[in-house]
């Protein structure tokens, strides 16, 4: 079992481990792995800065995170590295600024040692769209590891690192963290600052993280959350001690189950599991009650009309002329826009570039964005509606269990209902967690997904924290 933050921060404290050592195995084990393509860089500079906070430990003056090992998803502003967002139109690109999450997990003294692979601009399931290669599953190199923040997640389970930042969309981190067998929580939306996160569709994207245990997602959303000023999303909410709440007994909450979530299209595997696990949660006195999704089956067609339609608005400012990749083939202007997007976007990204187009076209709008909106309300009501019964929602992270590479990319919309379980809760802007609960018949992950009411992450973090715990014993 991989090595958690928390246990390596006792080593750290009793003076049995150093920064300096963590960091330096870590990147060794990263390069050694380097057939998974989790990372698109590396920081040598990290040994430097682990030195810096060995000597803070000393001192008495280290952070909360002393000693942590941190991959962060390359669609995320790092100071004077690549921020390429897995696309070729930006592999040359600088960021000339830290992101906010980036600025408050450097102040507690977290160790940056590269940033990790995705699906190019966030647009994909699998993280085989990416402009630098796909990620490996390190559980089974023949299986996906998810998307779009599979090389966060593929990093965590590979134990490249102690924890990843990623990002989540419509289910992309939630989903990898179940394809891979890891911990993976989306915050609320406005919970956490998206200062420097470059957009996909802005009503959606969420940074959150990936860890090996319950209690390190909790310890790095203590850390990344609360209002930031230069985002207009921010929302200015007390943030919980989420660590300290996390031993609470499970049978002060009511936990829903949505019965469309245990239909056709599950796996016989999955079910079993969140069978069991809903079982153990009864047991352990968890009052369980049915609640009802009744729009769950419009989810993934309403989100890919208004993500997409988002998509295509912030996608325009990649024309060549300001930043990034510009044809050399181009005479005219018009011609270099199109010949620089023809060069450097990949296919998923077009795709999705044209149904955005199109859906905001003249003629089209209000039958399909409008539309798309007014769903949008409906499904959050379904939530409001749900949460006046029940603390939490309980649902399979996943229909399946990690795919086969090349399985579903001749199949858009087979690959986009890998998602049918998670962007509900970006619909809706709620919480949701990831939790691995075992394996199935082929040894690969299980993941449970746990939904919140909005800004109340640390309901599903506790119920997760006794899934987690009662594996274990």
């Amino acid at each position: 079992m991989a090595e958690t933050y928390r246990t390596f921060r006792k080593r750290l404290l009793a003076g049995e481990a150093s920064c300096k050592s963590a960091v330096e195995a870590y990147l060794g084990r990263a390069r050694k792995d380097s057939h998974l393509n989790a990372f698109l860089q590396l920081f040598d500079e990290a040994v430097e800065n682990a030195e810096r906070v060995d000597e803070k430990i000393k001192s008495g003056r280290a952070g909360k995170l002393a000693g942590l090992v941190l991959g962060v998803k390359d669609v995320i502003a790092v100071k004077g590295r690549r921020l390429t967002c897995g696309s070729k139109i930006l592999e040359n690109f600088e960021s000339v600024y830290d992101a906010t999450v980036i600025e408050r997990l450097r102040d507690e003294d977290a160790i940056i040692i590269g940033k990790t692979n995705m699906d190019e601009f966030a647009m994909g399931s699998s993280t085989e769209y990416s402009g630098y290669g796909p990620v490996l599953n390190p559980v089974d190199t023949s299986r996906v590891p998810g998307g779009s923040s599979g090389g966060s997640a593929a990093a965590v389970a590979a134990e490249l690192c102690h924890v990843a930042l990623g990002t989540d969309t419509g289910g992309s981190i939630r989903q990898p963290a179940s394809f891979c067998g890891v911990v993976g929580l989306k915050p609320t939306y406005g919970r956490v600052s998206r200062y420097g996160l470059v957009a996909f569709a802005s009503s959606f994207d969420v940074i959150g993280p990936f860890a090996n245990s319950v209690y390190d997602a909790a310890l790095i959303m203590e850390v990344l959350s609360g209002h930031d000023g230069l985002d207009s999303t921010s929302a200015a909410r007390p943030v919980p001690s989420y660590t300290a709440l996390l031993d609470r007994d499970v049978k002060s909450f009511r936990v829903g189950v949505a019965r469309e979530s245990l239909g056709a299209g599950v796996a016989d595997d999955v079910r079993h599991a969140l069978e069991t696990q809903i079982d153990e949660l009864r047991a352990a006195g968890a009052e369980i009650k049915e609640v009802s999704m009744p729009h769950l089956d419009y989810t993934i067609p309403t989100y890919y009309v208004l993500a997409t339609a988002e998509a295509s608005s912030n996608l325009e400012r990649y024309d060549g002329a300001r930043y990034g990749h510009r044809s050399n083939e181009a005479e005219e202007l018009e011609e270099m826009y199109v010949q620089s997007r023809t060069e450097g976007f990949g296919p998923e990204v077009k795709r999705r570039i044209m149904l955005g187009t199109f859906v905001l076209s003249a003629g089209y709008y209000d039958a399909y964005y409008r539309k798309a909106q007014r769903v949008r309300r409906l499904i959050k009501e379904d939530f409001d509606h749900a949460f006046k019964d029940v603390d939490a929602i309980i649902t399979p992270t996943a229909p399946t269990t990690a795919f086969r590479i090349g399985e579903k990319t001749s199949d858009p919309i087979q690959m986009y209902l890998s998602d049918i379980f998670t962007v509900s809760a970006n619909l809706a802007g709620i919480p949701g967690i990831s939790v691995p609960v075992g394996k199935d018949s082929s040894s690969l992950p299980i993941g449970l997904q746990l939904l919140g009411r909005q800004f109340e992450e640390e309901t599903i973090l506790t119920i997760a924290n006794h899934i987690e715990q009662s594996l274990k014993s």
